[in-house]
């Protein structure tokens, strides 16, 4: 067995991602499971529905309130999500 050409796991299988075009998918997924991590249970908690479209996460919230403050933190909260991510998958954040 020739060992000269060994890769880490991680990098074989960031590969097989990107072949297969599973690398997008896979981080909207994960930029849709990470909504209730970067904001946290109180938002979560006012949240009926968050969705992908566009390169842009609609998020349904049932308190006007809480929708007009995050209206405001918009731009930071896209950084942030993205950043969990590790990478650019939404350019906007739109509440309904």
């Amino acid at each position: 067995m020739d060992r000269r050409k060994t890769e880490q796991v991680t990098d074989v299988l960031h590969q097989f991602l990107r072949l297969n075009n599973l690398e997008g998918p896979l981080n909207e997924y994960r930029l849709l499971q990470a909504w209730e991590e970067v904001m946290g249970p109180v938002v979560a908690r006012y949240t009926t529905q968050k969705y992908l479209t566009n390169q842009t996460l609609c998020v349904h919230l049932t308190s006007a309130s809480l929708k007009a403050d995050l209206m405001m933190r918009r731009s930071e909260i896209v950084k942030v999500l993205n950043d969990k991510v590790g990478s650019i998958v939404i350019y906007d954040l739109v509440l309904r």
